[in-house]
Formats: C-alpha cells, sequence, structure tokens
C-alpha cells in the first residue's frame, strides 16, 4: 500500500498541511471533530473557543495564505468571515474530499513494526459527543498532530467558595449574557479585554483583574494597520524596542495612568493586547482595574491587595493550555509546560509524529503555518525520494537548535514556552528547506 500519513484537525494547520502534502503528492486522509473545516474559527464547531465579537488581532494581509487572498477589504475581518475563508481554501484545492468530518480522535499509539495506530469514533456534529458507533482503527506511516494550541482552558485554583457563576472565556459566546450582572473578568489578554469591553454594554459593572502590566497596541498607526509597517526590514530586537515602545506611547499613552500595573519586561516579550478600546473604556469609567483574586467567599472576591467586592459573574480569561490528550506525552518528548520539539515540529526522535501549529509568534500568521507544512512535506518526500536527504535532516536536529527568539528574551509563562519570532522562525523554515531539497535534487 502507498505510505499514507493522518492529519488530526482541519483548522489552519491542518489545512497548511493538506495543501503542503497535497502538493508533494503525499497520501493523506484527514480527522476533524467538527462537521466542517476552521477549527477554532468555526463557531459552529463544539469544540470552538470562538465569542461572536471575535476578530483578527492580526491583519489581513499579514496573516491570510499567499495562495489564496481574502475576498474582504476588512483589515480585521470576524470569526464568521474568517470561517467562510477557510472552507473556499479547502474548496479551491479539494483538501475537504480527504478528511472525515465528525470524527474525533481517541488514540494515537505505536504499531508494532512500525508507523502509528489511529483509533477514531464518530461523533454528533451538533453536540460534539460521542455518536455510538463502534471505534475504528487504522495504521499510519506518520500522523501530523494539528489540533491547536487553544482548545483546553487553563484554569486556576482559588481558595474559597464563589456562591455566583463562573465560566472560562472558552464558554463565552455572546455579550448578551451580561444583561444586569456585576461581572469580573480574570485575565487581561485579548481575550479578556475583548470581553470587557463587550460587556461594558450590557452589564451593571465590570473589573477587570490583572495581576502584571501589559504593552497596547493600537490596531492602525499612521493610517495602516499596525503589523504592515516596517515589513521585510526586521530590526534587531533592542532597537525595535526601543522604537515602538516610544511609539506606542505617542499613540496610546501609559497604561499605567489608566490603573494597569507598569510591565517588568521589554515590548514583545510576551504577547501584546491589540485592543486599546479597553482604554478609553477606563478613560470613562466604564471599568476598572483591580488585582488578582486572594479568595472567594459567597460573592464577595477577596484580592491581593485587601480589598474586596461582589459579583454575580466571574469569567476566567485565563487562558489555554497544550493538549494531545490522545497521545502519551512521551512520544512528543513533553519535559516542561510544552514539548520540546526540534522547531517546534518534529520530535527529536523523528518517531513518525509531527506537530503542526505550536507555534505563537506576533504576525506569523497561516502563512508561517503553510511554511511549516512546506518543510514537512519536503522531508517526507525525501525520506521517500532520497532518503540520505531526510538522514542528513534529521542529523541537523543533533547539532545545536537555532535560536527562534530573535534576540528577545521571552517571560517564563506557559503559553511564551512555544513562542518564536517570527522573521527568525521563516528564515529558519526555509533556510532548511532549501537544504533539503537541494540534497534531495542533487
Amino acid at each position: 500500500m502507498p505510505r499514507t500519513i493522518a492529519i488530526i484537525g482541519a483548522g489552519p494547520s491542518g489545512l497548511a498541511a493538506a495543501r503542503a502534502l497535497d502538493k508533494a503528492g503525499i497520501r493523506y486522509v484527514g480527522f476533524e471533530s467538527a462537521k466542517d473545516v476552521g477549527g477554532l474559527w468555526n463557531i459552529d464547531n463544539p469544540r470552538s473557543t470562538m465569542y461572536e465579537s471575535a476578530h483578527l488581532i492580526s491583519s489581513r494581509t499579514t496573516t491570510q495564505f499567499h495562495e489564496l487572498p481574502m475576498e474582504t477589504t476588512a483589515d480585521y475581518p470576524g470569526h464568521r468571515e474568517l470561517a467562510r475563508y477557510f472552507r473556499a481554501f479547502s474548496d479551491r484545492f479539494d483538501l475537504g474530499q480527504k478528511f472525515r468530518f465528525s470524527t474525533t480522535v481517541e488514540r494515537v499509539e505505536p504499531a508494532e513494526g512500525g508507523g502509528w495506530n489511529v483509533t477514531t469514533s464518530p461523533r454528533d456534529a451538533a453536540d460534539g459527543m460521542n455518536a455510538g458507533g463502534e471505534p475504528q482503527t487504522e495504521h499510519f506511516d506518520g500522523v501530523i498532530l494539528a489540533n491547536g494550541t487553544l482548545a483546553h482552558p487553563s484554569i486556576p485554583n482559588f481558595d474559597g467558595h464563589f456562591a455566583g457563576e463562573i465560566i472560562h472565556s472558552s464558554q463565552y459566546k455572546k455579550a448578551t449574557m451580561f444583561a444586569g450582572k456585576c461581572v469580573l473578568v480574570v485575565g487581561a489578554g485579548n481575550s479578556g479585554c475583548d470581553i470587557a469591553v463587550d460587556a461594558v454594554h450590557h452589564s451593571d459593572s465590570i473589573d477587570l483583574s490583572v495581576r502584571r502590566g501589559y504593552y497596547f497596541v493600537p490596531r492602525y498607526l499612521f493610517g495602516k494597520p499596525a503589523d504592515t509597517l516596517n515589513q521585510g526590514r526586521p530590526l534587531p530586537a533592542r532597537i525595535k524596542q526601543f522604537i515602538d515602545t516610544r511609539v506606542l506611547k505617542a499613540f496610546t499613552g501609559d497604561p499605567v495612568q489608566f490603573g494597569f500595573p507598569r510591565p517588568d519586561y521589554r515590548i514583545y516579550e510576551s504577547h501584546p493586547i491589540v485592543n486599546t478600546l479597553v482604554l478609553g473604556h477606563l478613560g470613562q469609567g466604564d471599568l476598572r482595574i483591580v488585582p488578582a483574586p486572594e479568595r472567594f467567599d459567597g460573592n464577595t472576591v477577596h484580592f491581593t491587595d485587601g480589598t474586596h467586592a461582589d459579583y454575580d459573574l466571574i469569567v476566567l480569561a485565563t487562558g489555554y493550555s497544550l493538549d494531545y490528550p490522545f497521545v502519551d506525552r512521551e512520544h512528543l518528548n513533553w519535559l516542561g509546560m510544552a514539548p520540546e520539539l526540534y522547531l517546534n515540529m518534529f520530535p527529536p526522535t523523528f518517531n513518525g509524529l509531527y506537530v503542526m501549529g505550536m507555534i505563537e509568534a506576533s504576525g506569523i500568521g497561516w502563512q508561517g503555518r503553510y511554511e511549516q507544512a512546506e518543510l514537512l512535506a519536503s522531508y517526507l518526500a525525501a525520506q521517500e525520494n532520497d532518503p540520505a536527504a531526510a538522514e542528513h535532516f534529521r542529523k541537523s536536529a543533533e547539532n545545536p537548535w537555532p535560536d527562534l527568539t530573535g534576540g528577545y528574551k521571552y517571560l517564563a509563562l506557559e503559553r511564551m514556552s512555544y513562542y518564536v519570532n517570527k522573521d527568525a522562525y521563516r528564515r529558519t523554515l526555509r533556510r532548511l528547506r532549501k537544504i533539503l531539497t537541494r540534497k534531495a535534487h542533487s
């Protein structure tokens, strides 16, 4: 039988993998638990963490696949337009016909004699629950994990008991749920700030709990989407940090004056907040900043500075944890907060598992994921057509791994554990793919 690769997930990373494998002539079978492509951007996907007001925080031209520009004039399209875009990308290249939708991967296990056994179950597309069919196990020569990084909620523990309602931001869909309520949003990342801005228009009161300082990047600078400036000419980290910190102060002011703590790190060492509306609402008195919760007592939340307040609803905008629940962690070289993978893609043992999309990087877009997929497809093709080139690539992982930080000292946070600098990362992908394909054709 021809060699076949399994792809888990039909979001942006899974579609990128499917397109690259298709172009390289490599057989694949895709599995997607929802009934359509799009991953978390498909709000009708039972596993989607999307909410109605969600839009891109990177601009359209820096985010889209180069092969298929978005048919919109919006610089920051909303999730429904993006779901249509992924459907158009899938249809344009006939990718969806090789995916099995409403099918959930239950287990991925090494097979005797090599390769991997993938066990799947049918899912009810309406609620994501098991549809009652018998599990099916199939053998594949390799498996690409592209099930995303923003699906497993990270939920902190607090002392005491809260008598009101607590939800994670992954459960939030519409702002009307805040009507008539006193709301506390815990976490001031991009989702937390979005939700706080939504709640302003419906809640009786809204507080935003923060533990550390943030840098706020406006969507537009000098009349253009902020992330389109200086494209293709990356500055050294310290110079960019020096310049951009001063530009942001000129455009957004100092967030400390709105109640935020002063950041104890440089800009871009954590993911910036692309939402200046929250600063406007703070300035208008529509919401306020409070410290981190320390304990709950009925409807009362006691904060770390000794103050307290009463709430009806708490929204935990506390992010997500990496989760590949269907495969044992030992197979992914999972040593700390994230798997330790060569180029964030390849286990050092090159065991036939490959991870797509385990990268966070400001401005890397879906094209960056596609360049990941191109390198992976080139490696898989070399395994078949030029084993020596594939072996040379594997040997490169025995050397010190490339520095993918671009000179930035990222915070030691779970989300930042797989963060890369987009320019350093994409340069490395292109360089290694060029070497791999040159050896394969020499």
